[in-house]
């Protein structure tokens, strides 16, 4: 039978300024091992394997509590170019991770110091709160009762001290194989922010088709989590809420390589799983984790709500329109999309002002493209293409070929 192999990568701070370039030369050669080991590992007999990256970064180390507006252009900056050198590595060695038998790879963004010198000791026990990813500290992460074997660290003097806290929080002997590193350069210590004061969003929207998962969608499901900022433990406050819109099955019908889409309830698992994998740091098993889907009619009325025992609750939506909730629902107050979909931004706000309502905070993620590494370019696109995956499917190709 197939099995998930469940790894994890912990890569040193990132470089400042995160360009391609900068990234490429510290994170190319740990990522390319890992890559190629996982995707050749006999382990999993053609079953997944999911690849979750530890990201330190030094600009979000003991700001995880503040409001994220901020913090949201130096992190998509990151976190962008960091699934863009992923995907150009499984491109230039035709690594799959698209289907179901590929390499799953998944970027956690963890609160870290640039000097490895943590400032406060570990508490005994995880609050519940900081349990809320895609950001964490590292003792979360550390203490989290996620299985992972292999898990990999990177050969170099800020690598090994980020494995020694990491070991040291954890206290459970892990299988840790050190991978080789590259140059980290480091010319500006901290990002340039905002002078307008943030708000701190505690129900926030994304919308899409999110057919066939790839990573495109994570960058934008990631910055949408992160979006979210966090609310402090009171039993009285509503909890904060994160509302994916997922196109209805009948807006598809006319797409191409229709009989390859997958069905509403796959995609909302499909996004489900991953939020899930970003988002929560707690116990998969807890009994408080509470599912429940409605179906209701009219607009927006068929949707699967998960809630969390840290005062999360994740509405996934079924939308009939390009609006979805955004225009239903005043409680939100910001929206993620990427650049190429600006327009239905705006579009969003015009009807929401024509309510009467405030308009939404827009949260932008970058298009990725592969323009620096010339001829790879084709076969980059097709990574980031739920078209491209559906007509290799039609084909009966694997998607990297």
């Amino acid at each position: 039978m197939p099995r998930t192999v469940r790894a994890l990568l912990l890569l040193p701070p990132a470089p400042s300024p995160p360009t391609y370039a900068a990234l490429k030369a510290a994170f190319h050669a740990p990522l390319l091992t890992v890559l190629q080991q996982l995707a050749r590992s006999p382990q999993r007999a053609h079953g997944r394997a999911i690849l979750e990256i530890a990201l330190p970064c030094p600009h979000l180390y003991g700001r995880l509590d503040a409001p994220r507006g901020s913090l949201y252009a130096a992190t998509e900056s990151l976190v962008a170019g960091l699934y863009k050198l992923i995907c150009i590595i499984a491109a230039q060695h035709a690594i799959d991770t698209e289907d179901a038998e590929g390499v799953d790879a998944r970027i956690i963004l963890v609160a870290y110091p640039r000097n490895g010198k943590l400032d406060q000791p570990a508490p005994e026990s995880t609050p519940e709160h900081e349990m809320q990813g895609p950001a964490v500290d590292l003792n979360t992460l550390a203490r989290s009762p996620r299985c992972w074997d292999p898990m990999f660290s990177v050969q170099c003097e800020e690598g090994e001290g980020l494995l020694k806290h990491f070991l040291a929080l954890s206290g459970v002997a892990r299988n840790v194989q050190r991978v080789r590193g590259g140059i980290v350069t480091v010319e500006s210590a901290t990002p340039t922010e905002s002078p307008v004061s943030p708000v701190n969003h505690l129900s926030v929207a994304v919308g899409g088709t999110f057919d066939h998962l790839h990573i495109g969608h994570k960058l934008l499901l990631t910055m949408f989590a992160f979006a979210l900022g966090r609310r402090h433990s009171h039993d009285d406050q509503a909890p904060s809420v994160l509302t994916v819109g997922i196109t209805g099955d009948e807006l598809l019908k006319n797409k191409k390589y229709a009989a390859f889409l997958e069905s509403w309830h796959a995609r909302q698992q499909g996004v489900h799983d991953f939020l899930m994998s970003v988002l929560y740091f707690g116990q998969p098993d807890d009994n408080r984790i509470g599912v429940e889907e409605l179906k209701e009619a009219g607009p927006n009325g068929h949707a699967v709500h998960v809630s969390y025992p840290f005062g999360l609750l994740i509405k996934y939506v079924e939308i009939w329109d390009p609006f979805g909730p955004t225009i239903t629902d005043e409680a939100i107050t910001a929206l993620v999309l990427s650049l190429e979909t600006r327009g239905g931004g705006k579009a969003v706000n015009s009807k929401r002002l024509e309510k009467g309502w405030r308009e939404l905070e827009v949260f932008e993620v970058s298009v990725l493209d592969a323009s620096e590494e010339g001829r790879v370019d084709e076969t980059f696109q097709s990574k980031l293409s739920s078209t491209e995956i559906r007509r290799n499917r039609s084909e009966g190709s694997p998607s990297q070929k």
